[in-house]
């Protein structure tokens, strides 16, 4: 069968590897993003779909719109897919291309649809305090994440995990999904099911300004969030007017023998090389691993000590 992959970031990588692993599938052209400044360079790089399909010899096609785009309408009737692949591509499909291939076009999304429809919805589960998300196989239609459900997995979520670590067991599991779906799909044994109109949520593109934490939140809302916003953009603070990136984090009890009229977001204990801070309702989280501008990672120990950090100390 003649597929074309669509896919950008490393999550999609996992499925384009298997389909191109398999020997029932064709995969004849992969359709990605265009190559994008990163780093402290601005180097021009390639998204990673792009350097595993060209490892393989398969042509790459990058257009930064698909949408009115003739070129990319002219490539679909060069292909003559029978069936498309789509893996957090990063652009919203035209109608051509769910409804040009014959068998349709496939989405490996990182939720149990209809809950997180959108870009980021393994970000915003963490964020949310959820124990359990997964991935869903669906068909793609007109609207977003809103097409017939062909086969999901359930997932759970530990209270440390980060969104990077996650999406890495994700897209694993969403890979060894898609293959074991597309051969129920082709064969009958798996059907189209449609979404529930219950318990619809989204998860819209996250941003910078949504990883500046609030102290006047609980311990455990500031610890969602820090590991919702691991590894981008991360979660952050300021600290002696200075941009405090906070990479980890764990709840912890009230320490001993601290000043009680503290207000949320002081630094409450420096013992032993901690980093405590007061949250609101009287709550405390450990800050384990930080990072000022242009420094490295540091462990909670080596920030007190080469920062001379003092209790009562406070994080806006």
């Amino acid at each position: 069968m003649r597929m074309l992959f669509l896919g950008s970031p490393e999550f999609a990588v996992p499925s384009l590897k298997a389909l191109l692993d398999s020997s029932g599938y064709e995969v004849t052209g992969v359709i990605t993003q265009p190559d994008r400044k990163a780093g402290r360079g601005h180097r021009l790089t390639p998204p990673p779909v792009k350097v595993v399909a060209s490892e393989f010899g398969i042509a790459v096609h990058q257009f930064s719109r698909i949408r009115n785009n003739p070129q990319v309408s002219e490539l679909l009737l060069q292909q003559k897919p029978e069936m498309m692949v789509v893996v957090a591509f990063g652009q919203i499909l035209p109608p051509e291309f769910f409804e040009f291939p014959p068998y349709g076009t496939l989405n490996v999304h990182a939720s149990i649809l209809p809950k997180y429809r959108g870009a980021a919805p393994v970000a915003h589960a963490i964020l949310n305090g959820e124990t359990e998300t997964g991935v869903s196989i669906m068909r793609i239609d007109e609207g977003m994440d809103t097409g017939d459900v062909l086969t999901q997995k359930t997932i759970p979520i530990s209270d440390s995990v980060t969104t990077g670590e996650l999406e890495t067991v994700l897209a694993s599991e969403g890979a060894s999904l898609l293959m074991d779906t597309i051969d129920g799909y082709l064969s009958g044994r798996i059907g189209l099911k449609p979404q529930s109109q219950e318990g619809v949520s989204y998860a819209p593109r996250i941003n910078k300004n949504d990883a500046r934490i609030s102290w006047n939140e609980a311990a455990s809302k500031v610890h969602d969030l820090v590991r919702a916003m691991n590894p981008w953009p991360c979660a952050f603070t300021l600290f002696r007017d200075q941009k405090l990136k906070i990479w980890k984090t764990s709840e912890t009890e009230e320490p001993v023998g601290i000043v009680q009229d503290l207000p949320s977001g002081a630094i409450v204990d420096v013992s032993g090389g901690r980093v405590v801070v007061r949250c609101a309702d009287s709550s405390h989280l450990n800050l384990l691993t930080l990072q000022l501008p242009n420094r490295r990672r540091v462990s909670a120990v080596d920030f007190v000590n080469g920062t001379q950090l003092r209790a009562g100390e406070l994080l806006v």
